[in-house]
């Protein structure tokens, strides 16, 4: 399902541990890093579409996770010109996702990468808050400083942390 301005609709998740650190998961065979995220499908509500997306990806039903709250609107980036798949149509230029940040009522042992015959992640960590702008790939960075500085105070109310330099929202508008 693509909208007509080209954008997949599509949710992002974000998962913490109650040291407010931050999953963050490896994509199978690459040194590739990012958060959970995957398609809207057609009859699916963004709520209904994080829940398939993370038992798919990580293993865990709504039980295993307690939802603190998701961005007020959708959030896009563009694809790379070497990414887009002319051939398809309509054509996706990018994706457009309403994020979820979640916090773990679960084991660690609990996450399971192998639900499906595809699995998205082969190795994970928690890192710190801002880890995650620095080291997605870069037109990805945008929307996850975007995503992060509204989910901030769910976690941190008493002021979100300190971010390193490199992770400033205007960074990804090149």
């Amino acid at each position: 399902m693509i909208d007509s301005e080209g954008f997949r609709p599509n949710v992002g998740i974000i998962i913490c541990n109650t040291e407010r650190r931050l999953f963050w998961g490896r994509r199978v065979g690459q040194n590739a890093w990012q958060f959970p995220q995957g398609g809207i499908q057609g009859d699916e509500s963004p709520e209904q579409a994080m829940f398939r997306e993370l038992e798919e990806e990580i293993g865990l039903c709504p039980g295993q996770v307690e939802v603190l709250g998701f961005t007020r609107r959708w959030l896009r980036y563009r694809l790379p010109k070497r990414f887009i798949r002319r051939n398809s149509h309509p054509v996706c230029i990018g994706q457009k996702q309403i994020w979820f940040l979640l916090r773990t009522r679960c084991a660690e042992s609990e996450f399971c990468f192998d639900k499906t015959l595809k699995p998205e992640f082969d190795d994970w960590r928690w890192v710190k808050y801002w880890q995650p702008v620095r080291e997605v790939v870069y037109f990805k960075r945008y929307v996850y400083t975007q995503a992060l500085e509204e989910l901030a105070p769910l976690l941190y109310p008493e002021g979100s942390p300190f971010r390193a330099q490199g992770t400033s929202l205007h960074q990804g508008l090149r």
